[in-house]
């Protein structure tokens, strides 16, 4: 039997990408799932399938990670065997535009400040207290190699993503004594919607951010993830960077 069989794990931006892809590797392994995403409809479909296939038991809520009230109220009305949540993946995430800082768009950067820090936040504070009081548990943020060095274009998302390194480390030195570990993994290159919300739905432009290479698939971070949350309960993997092989830094890439 899996050491993940059983357990709770609530995933943020659940319906697509890397946080989709985290509820069927998770869900695979006999995890319960609390799923949470903008979009009803998709994570409702993620939900009603993956249950279907993994036989796990599985809840979704349609919310926005930037509503503190909205965050609060639903973790708080929890049934009590729900809130025993062994897992925690704060996935939801954006980048939005690609302009330099004097020319970017003040509603781009409010967007990804609130949804990538502030948002992580907000679901973190709301969670942490259950897994202290149940006696373990396991934090896994979801960075970037935009959090370890900047690149042209990349300021504001950049900035949030060394935000959210930093809150890894400084949540980890918080829980220290409560048995809970704390984890950050941070993908380069990965083809999912990433670019083509950075890039307000153009098509050609996120299709070229990928051109002559094999990009990360949001499979491949999954298990990279799962790798974290499987660990024996007195190992702790604190950082994870993971990259295509023909990406050596976020502005080193060889292209064929």
């Amino acid at each position: 039997m899996s050491s993940l069989s059983k357990k709770i794990t609530f995933i943020t931006g659940a319906s697509s990408g890397i946080g989709k892809a985290c509820a069927e590797a998770f869900a695979k392994k006999g995890s319960n799932l609390i799923l949470l995403a903008r979009r009803k409809e998709k994570v409702a479909e993620v939900a009603k399938e993956l249950g279907k296939k993994y036989g796990v038991k599985i809840i979704y809520f349609q919310a926005d990670v930037r509503d503190y009230k909205q965050v609060k109220k639903i973790i708080s009305s929890l049934p009590q065997e729900w809130k025993k949540i062994n897992i925690l993946i704060n996935n939801a995430g954006l980048a939005r535009g690609f302009s330099k800082v004097y020319e970017g768009e003040i509603s781009h950067w409010e967007e990804m400040i609130d949804t990538n820090v502030k948002g992580l936040l907000y679901i973190t504070r709301e969670v942490l207290p259950h897994m202290i009081n149940n006696g373990s548990g396991h934090v896994i943020n979801i960075g970037s190699t935009a959090g370890h060095e900047v690149y042209v274009n990349g300021n504001i998302y950049c900035a949030t993503k060394f935000a959210v390194n930093a809150l890894t480390q400084s949540i980890r030195l918080d829980v220290l004594d409560k048995n809970i570990k704390v984890s950050t993994v941070d993908p380069g290159m990965v083809e999912t919607e990433f670019s083509l919300v950075r890039f307000s739905g153009d098509r050609e432009k996120a299709k070229n951010v990928y051109k002559g290479l094999k990009p990360l698939s949001a499979a491949d971070v999954a298990n990279a993830i799962l790798f974290c949350a499987a660990q024996p309960p007195h190992v702790n993997i604190g950082e994870i960077i993971i990259t295509p092989s023909a990406q050596a830094s976020s502005t080193n890439v060889y292209r064929r």
